[in-house]
């Protein structure tokens, strides 16, 4: 239901997997295993995969930090946007990338999920996207010492308000990674 004209198709988005990123997030291993698993079942259905990576102050361009986990490799010809803001579109040329390949929908993975992966879920929700968050392919660092929830709470808060996020022509949702679909969200 995209209100991006001619733009059918769906792309995963893979949002700053770096070393210095997820060091200590959240079930780090089950949220890289189900990222992975969605990377290569993209690839095989030949979606495309955009693979996104923060730099700033804190995490340093070409540094150990910087670099995305062993774990997870870009493949030669994916798409690699590199953003200085929480939103992946503010700044890149994230839209550009989209648009050329007819994208009108984001599945989302990645971290943090109460920094960067709900910047960019809103973000492409106001551009108009149809936007799934994959529920067990995100996470995020514990700042509860600074008054957040714990990061279990965190995640499962997030989940929860994105499962029922709509606005006119366009849909948000929530599903584990095992339920991903890559085919347009069905109108109605």
């Amino acid at each position: 239901m995209t209100t991006l004209p001619d733009r059918p198709h769906t792309a995963l988005l893979v949002i700053d997997v770096q070393n210095g990123v997820v060091a200590g997030a959240h079930n780090r291993d089950g949220v890289i295993a189900n990222i992975r698993s969605l990377v290569d079942r993209a690839r095989a259905e030949d979606v495309p995969v955009v693979w996104v990576q923060h730099s700033d102050d804190g995490l340093e361009r070409g540094s150990e930090s910087w670099q995305y986990v062993p774990e997870l490799v870009r493949a030669e010809g994916e798409p690699l946007v590199h953003k200085h803001y929480g939103d992946s579109f503010e700044g890149t040329d994230l839209e550009a990338v989209l648009a050329e390949r007819g994208v009108g929908r984001l599945v989302v993975t990645g971290a943090q999920t109460d920094a960067c992966i709900r910047s960019t879920m809103h973000g492409a929700f106001v551009r108009g996207y149809d936007v799934t968050l994959v529920g067990d392919a995100h996470t995020t660092e514990d700042l509860s010492a600074y008054g957040a929830p714990p990061p279990a709470q965190v995640i499962a808060h997030t989940n929860l308000y994105w499962q029922w996020q709509s606005a006119p022509g366009r849909q948000g949702g929530t599903v584990d990674a095992a339920d991903v679909t890559f085919a347009p969200i069905p109108v109605g």
